[in-house]
Formats: structure tokens, C-alpha cells, sequence
């Protein structure tokens, strides 16, 4: 596997961003502790973005990203959504537009990667989590698959109302195309709709509402994987269910 820093120009943002890249190289003969897997082909590709208190750096400094999407022989983006919610902000810049719509262009620009539907996913966890899932619902045409990991699966809730006033403007009114729940229904009747994937640790502060989100896609049509275990907020159990979000995804 390989490691880049993309530094590029977003129009989206109206700035210049940065994404880790790692993806697979074709000739590692010689290296030590690492076996993989590359095709002379264009590769499929995850998306997977961070939370609230991270960048898109995390996801390299807390667990084996790399190592884990190397059996698989798989491309990983990480992108930057600052506190966004991976939403077009009111008080602040296009970071669904940018996800969703720039970023994959830009990856198919400068990379042997496939931007057919069913070579795309995307993932992340907590602020990601539901990122994911909101771009996977809003974006059926574009993702085959999604995993929520310890998602904010409730945004309407309050808990992170005042984190939402630069994303939503002062009264904090979320659109209904912003609302999980409302998205799970409407997406219900369409034939592209992803497969999805939720996991949430038992002790997770985030826990009673993902099950409800988990009941809620249930009562639907969707191919729905569920799983949890003990485990709280935090890298210990990210870590850990990354690696069972590639093998459902991939494997």
C-alpha cells in the first residue's frame, strides 16, 4: 500500500483541502511484515470520514487503516469535514457538495480509481457515521454501501444543538433531507438504494439512539446488518469494527 497527501484546490470549499489516500501498490516485493493485494485494474474505493473532534488525519494515528484495507486491495479516502456535519453549512462551506460530489471527481482525476456505484462506499464514525449514512441515503446513485459506527443517528435530538447553530443558523431548524429517519423512509422505494451497516457499542452515550435508527431501518426495506458489543466512544472499539466494515463490505 501506498500513503499520499492530496493537497488540491476545492471549488466547493472555495479553498485548498488535504485527504489521506492510502492505495494499493503494484509491486511490493521485498517488503517485510505486509502482504497485500493488487489488480491491474481501477480500484474500488471507500470514503471514510471522521468526527467532531478530528480530522482527516485520525483515522492514520488511531488504528491500521492501512494495514486492514491491504487484504482487500482496496483505496481509502479520508477527507477533512471540520464540524460540518458533512452538511452545506449556513455559516460556513459546501461540505456535502464537496463529499459527495467534488471529492470522488478529483480522486477518478489523479487516481486509478473507479467511480462506478458499485466500486464506491463510504463510512465513518460518530459526526461520520451519520455523514455517511445522510450522504449514502441522499446519494443512493453513487453508493453501493455504508457503515455507521457509533453514528449521531438522531441529529433532531438536541445533544448537539449548539454544535449545529454554524451549520443550521440560530434556531437550528433541520430540514427533514437532513433527518436520518425522514431519509431512511424516503429512500425506501428506490431501487438503488445501499446496503447499510451499523455498529455501536453498549455503553456507548450514542447507544439508545442508534437502536432506535437500528428498529427504524428494520421496519423497512433495506439489506441492514446490525452489530454491537461492549465497548464505549472511543478508538479501542472504532478499530476493532473497522475491520468487520471491510469484511462485510468487501470480502
Amino acid at each position: 500500500m501506498a500513503l499520499m497527501e492530496l493537497k488540491f484546490f476545492s471549488q466547493s470549499l472555495g479553498m485548498q483541502t488535504e485527504v489521506y489516500v492510502v492505495i494499493p501498490q503494484k509491486s511490493t516485493k521485498g517488503e517485510i511484515g505486509i502482504s497485500g493485494k493488487s489488480e491491474d485494474k481501477e480500484y474500488k474505493c471507500l470514503y471514510l470520514l471522521h468526527g467532531l473532534s478530528d480530522d482527516h488525519t485520525i483515522w492514520m494515528r488511531r488504528t491500521s487503516i492501512e494495514r486492514y484495507a491491504a487484504d482487500y486491495g482496496v483505496c481509502v479516502v479520508m477527507p477533512c469535514g471540520a464540524r460540518s456535519f458533512y452538511t452545506d453549512m449556513k455559516y460556513g462551506m459546501k461540505y456535502f457538495s464537496y463529499i459527495t460530489e467534488e471529492l470522488p471527481g478529483v480522486i477518478s482525476e489523479f487516481l486509478k480509481v473507479s467511480d462506478k456505484r458499485e466500486d464506491t462506499y463510504i463510512a465513518g464514525i460518530s459526526m461520520g457515521g451519520y455523514g455517511a449514512l445522510k450522504s449514502a441515503l441522499k446519494k443512493p446513485e453513487k453508493y453501493c454501501a455504508v457503515a455507521g459506527l457509533s453514528s449521531v443517528a438522531d441529529i433532531r435530538d438536541g445533544m448537539f444543538k449548539d454544535v449545529l447553530v454554524p451549520v443550521y443558523g440560530e434556531e437550528v431548524n433541520i430540514p427533514d433531507d437532513d433527518d436520518l429517519f425522514c431519509l431512511a423512509e424516503k429512500t425506501n422505494a428506490n431501487t438503488l438504494k445501499p446496503r447499510i451497516f451499523m455498529g455501536v457499542g453498549t455503553e456507548d452515550f450514542l447507544y439508545d439512539s442508534n437502536i432506535r435508527l437500528k428498529e427504524h431501518f428494520e421496519q423497512l426495506d433495506y439489506d441492514f446488518t446490525y452489530r454491537e458489543s461492549a465497548g464505549i466512544h472511543g478508538w479501542g472499539f472504532w478499530d476493532e469494527y473497522i475491520q468487520y466494515v471491510l469484511e462485510w463490505m468487501f470480502g
